[in-house]
């Protein structure tokens, strides 16, 4: 594809890579629940955390289209373009801005009809909307816009992260997507994408636009070029798609994209393809104002050729930790996958100087280590779980044959070389911040035990199993592994406490003589509740010092003495 262009000046670009809300498609092959809550008001919601009232524009944002989760607080990374401008023979056209080069090129034909007319109009509404999407999409659109043209690729297919994840790489949905392309693990692996405990290329913007891009073309094939049906089966899967256009052929009927019976999500998803193409393509004319890209590359792939603690990185790339994360978001932990991949994207002004500093340290030196003597009790999986690393990991490094080790014994283990809430944006941190968003009056934590399941929980508690899930950072289709912990958040604890309550979070220290029953009518609340708050298995048995949580009714008390 013939491309011309001159790129212009250096200067800062900022991404907000989170905490805002948008829509989502149905997640690839599978159908998404909508898991976002309802909120108070019915004529009013937010999308890209921009307040929308009026319910026919909430249900226009929303329509067909299910919300993903954002899970983060906005962030900031400065990262300002290195190279210098070019300049390009004969032609005198200057392209300064990506979604100019985009628009400049877009080729699909958006037809006269009322499901583009309708979403059209709303992102002409609301352009603070289109602001808030294009600040995350800073420093990887021309990255990604590059990789479609290298394919010769439709450039409208640099506008599906706005509809898939609002150019969100930290984005999930409850149907198990995750990432800027909205990938379900199946299809991820299926596309060559790697997903691993240290790492989730869904994540990852550059593995996870290459295997976005593969699966896109494969689709394009499969349906013979009709980029429409393709983009419909990225949406629902390609089996949906056929079947429904085998459906009309079958009954003599047309068997183009607007005549498919299709689900209501994707009916409404390729029509906001189709109207964020033609905003962008003819902005001038509907006066939009479209925030402009630089036209010009702001980060670059470093190769690391090994596992590096992510602190350590950011440091010899003088930059905050946060924001060396903010652009590798597809590694879950404190450090890199030690099986790879090996590489770390850094604002393009920084990698030579990092890349020359690295050279200088060895492998071994570019993780923190301890020396652990083996004590009674250990195993490779427990002192796994204590330093936060993998049991493959620790017998690897200290060339264990087998899973045994010995008392007395050394054992070299990789640790993380700052405190673990530092690495603010690591997969078990951006659960933590996630739990503790108050979502109601009291927060319970519940332990999974064998047979649990979302619906047993969502009744036992009388909550929603879409926002047990949502609390946690999971699908309701995913499966529930004994031993963890689910934060659940309750309004009232007792179905017995009144509506007018004043309900205080108490601990109780047992006493000799306690018994379930006596703490019950002590606090005048019930003993299926005490068990409930504190997970005590029926047969267990309270020890005199044992601490209980109690939520209490204060109005209602007896005299405890």
């Amino acid at each position: 594809m013939r491309r011309q262009w001159f790129i212009y000046s250096s200067i800062a670009l900022a991404v907000m890579l989170s905490g805002c809300q948008s829509t989502k498609t149905e997640s690839r092959g599978e159908v998404a629940e909508h898991n976002q809550p309802r909120p108070a008001d019915e004529d009013s919601c937010e999308v890209g955390n921009t307040p929308i009232d009026g319910k026919q524009d909430c249900e226009i944002a929303k329509d067909g289209v299910i919300d993903v989760v954002h899970p983060n607080d906005d962030l900031t990374v400065d990262v300002e373009p290195t190279d210098k401008p070019k300049k390009v023979t004969p032609s005198p056209v200057v392209i300064d801005d990506v979604w100019a080069r985009i628009g400049n090129q877009l080729s699909f034909t958006v037809p006269d009809d009322r499901r583009v007319d309708v979403q059209r109009n709303w992102y002409l509404k609301h352009p603070e909307y289109m602001a808030r999407v294009t600040k995350r999409a800073q420093p990887f659109l021309f990255y990604i816009t590059e990789q479609i043209e290298s394919r010769e690729m439709p450039l409208e297919l640099a506008l599906l992260p706005i509809v898939e994840s609002a150019f969100d790489p930290f984005a999930y949905s409850h149907g198990r997507a995750a990432g800027m392309w909205q990938f379900i693990p199946g299809t991820a692996k299926r596309f060559g994408i790697r997903q691993s405990w240290w790492y989730d290329g869904r994540r990852d913007v550059i593995a996870s636009t290459q295997g976005a891009l593969d699966y896109l073309t494969y689709l394009n094939d499969y349906f013979d070029g009709n980029w429409l049906h393709a983009l419909a089966a990225y949406n629902s899967g390609e089996g949906r798609v056929r079947r429904a256009i085998r459906r009309n052929q079958k009954a003599g009927k047309p068997t183009d994209f607007w005549s498919l019976d299709l689900p209501r999500e994707t009916r409404a998803y390729v029509p906001k393809l189709l109207a964020l193409a033609d905003i962008l393509k003819n902005k001038d004319a509907y006066a939009f104002s479209w925030p402009s890209v630089d036209n010009a590359a702001v980060i670059k792939i470093v190769d690391i050729g090994s596992q590096v603690d992510l602190a350590f990185a950011a440091e010899l790339a003088g930059m905050e930790l946060e924001a060396l994360q903010a652009l590798n978001p597809g590694f879950n932990r404190w450090a890199t996958d030690p099986d790879g991949p090996h590489h770390l994207v850094l604002p393009a002004d920084k990698a030579d100087g990092f890349t020359q500093q690295l050279a200088k340290i060895d492998r071994q030196e570019r993780l923190n280590w301890v020396r652990h003597t083996v004590k009674r009790g250990d195993s490779l999986l427990a002192l796994a779980n204590k330093y936060h690393t993998t049991a493959k990991i620790i017998q690897q490094v200290n060339n264990l044959d087998s899973n045994m080790i010995r008392i007395g014994d050394s054992i070299m283990v990789p640790v993380a070389l700052k405190e673990l809430n530092a690495y603010a944006l690591s997969q078990d941190q951006r659960l933590a911040s996630l739990q503790n968003i108050q979502r109601a009056d009291h927060k319970l934590t519940h332990t999974v035990k064998s047979g649990d399941t979302f619906w047993d929980l969502s009744r036992k508690y009388k909550v929603t199993t879409r926002d047990l899930a949502k609390w946690n950072g999971m699908a309701p289709s995913d499966p529930l592994h004994p031993g963890k912990e689910l934060v659940i958040w309750v309004n009232r604890v007792s179905d017995s406490q009144r509506n007018d309550a004043v309900i205080k979070t108490l601990t109780y220290t047992v006493r000799r003589g306690d018994s379930l029953s006596v703490i019950a009518s002590k606090f005048n609340v019930r003993v299926s509740d005490i068990k409930k708050w504190n997970d005590l298995a029926k047969q267990r048995y309270l020890q005199p010092g044992q601490k209980l949580k109690l939520f209490v009714d204060i109005t209602r008390l007896k005299n405890i003495g």
